[in-house]
Protein backbone atom coordinates (compact mmCIF):
# COMPACT_ATOMS: atom_id res chain seq x y z
CA UNK A 1 0.00 0.00 0.00
CA UNK A 2 2.63 2.47 1.11
CA UNK A 3 4.73 1.54 -1.94
CA UNK A 4 2.03 2.84 -4.30
CA UNK A 5 1.97 6.16 -2.43
CA UNK A 6 5.78 6.41 -2.63
CA UNK A 7 5.60 5.91 -6.41
CA UNK A 8 2.94 8.64 -6.67
CA UNK A 9 5.16 10.99 -4.62
CA UNK A 10 8.21 10.22 -6.76
CA UNK A 11 6.32 10.68 -10.04
CA UNK A 12 4.89 13.98 -8.81
CA UNK A 13 8.34 15.24 -7.85
CA UNK A 14 9.69 14.33 -11.31
CA UNK A 15 6.80 16.14 -12.95
CA UNK A 16 7.40 19.26 -10.83
CA UNK A 17 11.14 19.17 -11.59
CA UNK A 18 10.23 19.01 -15.28
CA UNK A 19 8.15 22.19 -14.89
CA UNK A 20 11.14 23.96 -13.30
CA UNK A 21 13.48 22.82 -16.10
CA UNK A 22 10.99 24.05 -18.70
CA UNK A 23 10.75 27.42 -16.94
CA UNK A 24 14.54 27.75 -16.87
CA UNK A 25 14.71 27.03 -20.63
CA UNK A 26 11.97 29.60 -21.31
CA UNK A 27 13.82 32.18 -19.19
CA UNK A 28 16.96 31.63 -21.29
CA UNK A 29 14.97 32.69 -24.35
CA UNK A 30 13.94 35.99 -22.73
CA UNK A 31 16.86 38.28 -23.35
CA UNK A 32 17.86 40.69 -20.65
CA UNK A 33 19.90 43.11 -22.73
CA UNK A 34 23.11 41.10 -22.59
CA UNK A 35 24.27 39.18 -25.64
CA UNK A 36 23.85 35.45 -25.17
CA UNK A 37 24.40 32.72 -27.81
CA UNK A 38 21.08 31.16 -26.72
CA UNK A 39 19.36 34.15 -28.39
CA UNK A 40 20.01 32.48 -31.73
CA UNK A 41 18.89 28.98 -30.67
CA UNK A 42 15.68 29.24 -32.71
CA UNK A 43 17.52 30.07 -35.97
CA UNK A 44 17.30 27.33 -38.62
CA UNK A 45 19.73 27.39 -41.57
CA UNK A 46 19.15 25.80 -44.98
CA UNK A 47 22.00 23.26 -45.18
CA UNK A 48 22.11 20.72 -48.01
CA UNK A 49 18.35 21.01 -48.47
CA UNK A 50 17.46 20.52 -44.80
CA UNK A 51 16.62 22.99 -42.04
CA UNK A 52 19.45 22.68 -39.52
CA UNK A 53 19.89 24.46 -36.16
CA UNK A 54 22.44 27.27 -36.39
CA UNK A 55 24.63 25.81 -33.63
CA UNK A 56 25.18 22.68 -35.79
CA UNK A 57 26.68 24.64 -38.70
CA UNK A 58 28.50 27.42 -36.84
CA UNK A 59 30.10 28.50 -33.58
CA UNK A 60 28.06 31.19 -31.85
CA UNK A 61 29.98 33.28 -29.32
CA UNK A 62 29.48 36.39 -27.25
CA UNK A 63 32.78 38.31 -27.10
CA UNK A 64 31.16 41.11 -25.05
CA UNK A 65 27.80 42.10 -23.54
CA UNK A 66 26.57 43.77 -26.75
CA UNK A 67 27.89 41.51 -29.52
CA UNK A 68 27.31 38.03 -30.92
CA UNK A 69 29.62 36.46 -33.48
CA UNK A 70 28.67 33.57 -35.72
CA UNK A 71 31.63 31.68 -37.19
CA UNK A 72 30.40 29.11 -39.75
CA UNK A 73 32.26 25.80 -40.11
CA UNK A 74 31.84 26.23 -43.88
CA UNK A 75 32.40 29.80 -45.17
CA UNK A 76 30.02 29.18 -48.10
CA UNK A 77 27.17 29.21 -45.56
CA UNK A 78 27.67 32.88 -44.57
CA UNK A 79 24.88 34.13 -46.85
CA UNK A 80 22.45 31.40 -45.75
CA UNK A 81 23.16 32.08 -42.08
CA UNK A 82 22.68 35.82 -42.55
CA UNK A 83 19.37 35.20 -44.33
CA UNK A 84 18.24 32.72 -41.64
CA UNK A 85 18.91 35.27 -38.86
CA UNK A 86 16.84 37.87 -40.70
CA UNK A 87 14.02 35.37 -41.40
CA UNK A 88 13.94 34.37 -37.70
CA UNK A 89 12.68 37.91 -37.06
CA UNK A 90 14.58 38.38 -33.80
CA UNK A 91 15.07 42.09 -34.37
CA UNK A 92 18.78 41.70 -35.11
CA UNK A 93 20.70 43.20 -38.01
CA UNK A 94 23.49 40.75 -38.94
CA UNK A 95 26.65 42.12 -40.59
CA UNK A 96 28.65 39.80 -42.85
CA UNK A 97 32.38 40.63 -42.96
CA UNK A 98 33.31 37.73 -45.27
CA UNK A 99 34.74 35.67 -42.40
CA UNK A 100 31.94 35.65 -39.86
CA UNK A 101 28.66 37.32 -38.99
CA UNK A 102 28.62 40.00 -36.32
CA UNK A 103 25.41 40.97 -34.57
CA UNK A 104 25.25 44.07 -32.40
CA UNK A 105 22.57 43.70 -29.75
CA UNK A 106 20.63 46.94 -29.33
CA UNK A 107 20.05 48.11 -25.74
CA UNK A 108 16.54 47.50 -24.45
CA UNK A 109 14.10 50.37 -24.04
CA UNK A 110 12.29 50.82 -20.73
CA UNK A 111 9.03 49.77 -22.38
CA UNK A 112 10.61 46.61 -23.84
CA UNK A 113 12.11 45.74 -20.44
CA UNK A 114 8.66 45.95 -18.83
CA UNK A 115 7.20 43.83 -21.62
CA UNK A 116 9.91 41.18 -21.09
CA UNK A 117 9.28 41.24 -17.32
CA UNK A 118 5.57 40.61 -18.00
CA UNK A 119 6.50 37.75 -20.30
CA UNK A 120 8.74 36.26 -17.59
CA UNK A 121 5.92 36.60 -15.04
CA UNK A 122 3.56 34.83 -17.43
CA UNK A 123 6.04 31.97 -17.87
CA UNK A 124 6.43 31.72 -14.08
CA UNK A 125 2.63 31.58 -13.66
CA UNK A 126 2.42 28.82 -16.28
CA UNK A 127 5.02 26.84 -14.34
CA UNK A 128 3.04 27.31 -11.12
CA UNK A 129 -0.11 26.05 -12.85
CA UNK A 130 1.84 23.01 -14.02
CA UNK A 131 3.05 22.37 -10.45
CA UNK A 132 -0.48 22.70 -9.05
CA UNK A 133 -1.84 20.34 -11.71
CA UNK A 134 0.78 17.78 -10.70
CA UNK A 135 -0.35 18.20 -7.08
CA UNK A 136 -4.01 17.75 -8.05
CA UNK A 137 -3.25 14.61 -10.08
CA UNK A 138 -1.22 13.15 -7.20
CA UNK A 139 -3.95 13.86 -4.65
CA UNK A 140 -6.54 12.23 -6.91
CA UNK A 141 -4.31 9.15 -7.26
CA UNK A 142 -3.87 8.97 -3.49
CA UNK A 143 -7.64 9.15 -2.95
CA UNK A 144 -8.19 6.35 -5.50
CA UNK A 145 -5.76 3.98 -3.76
CA UNK A 146 -6.71 1.87 -0.80
CA UNK A 147 -5.15 2.58 2.54
CA UNK A 148 -5.84 4.13 5.91
CA UNK A 149 -7.14 7.70 5.96
CA UNK A 150 -4.18 8.70 8.14
CA UNK A 151 -1.70 7.35 5.60
CA UNK A 152 -3.50 9.17 2.77
CA UNK A 153 -3.49 12.43 4.75
CA UNK A 154 0.23 12.07 5.46
CA UNK A 155 0.99 11.67 1.76
CA UNK A 156 -1.26 14.59 0.86
CA UNK A 157 0.74 16.71 3.34
CA UNK A 158 3.98 15.47 1.73
CA UNK A 159 2.65 16.43 -1.72
CA UNK A 160 1.64 19.88 -0.43
CA UNK A 161 5.11 20.42 1.08
CA UNK A 162 6.65 19.41 -2.25
CA UNK A 163 4.35 21.84 -4.05
CA UNK A 164 5.19 24.69 -1.66
CA UNK A 165 8.92 24.09 -2.19
CA UNK A 166 8.64 24.17 -5.97
CA UNK A 167 6.40 27.25 -5.96
CA UNK A 168 8.99 29.02 -3.79
CA UNK A 169 11.70 27.96 -6.26
CA UNK A 170 9.67 29.46 -9.14
CA UNK A 171 9.24 32.72 -7.22
CA UNK A 172 13.01 32.87 -6.65
CA UNK A 173 13.78 32.16 -10.33
CA UNK A 174 11.29 34.82 -11.42
CA UNK A 175 12.68 37.42 -8.99
CA UNK A 176 16.19 36.80 -10.35
CA UNK A 177 15.04 37.02 -13.97
CA UNK A 178 12.99 40.16 -13.32
CA UNK A 179 16.00 41.79 -11.64
CA UNK A 180 18.18 40.81 -14.60
CA UNK A 181 15.66 42.23 -17.11
CA UNK A 182 14.99 45.51 -15.32
CA UNK A 183 18.64 46.27 -14.48
CA UNK A 184 19.95 48.78 -17.02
Amino acid sequence: MEEAFEIILETTQESMEGAIEHLEREFLNIRAGKANPVMLSSVQVEYYGAQTPLNQVANVNSPDARTLTVQPFDKSLLGEIEKAILVANLGFNPMNNGESIIINIPPLTEERRKELARLAKSEAEDAKVSIRNARKDANNEIKKNEGSEDLKKNYEVDIQNLTDGFIKQIDTLFAQKEQEILTV
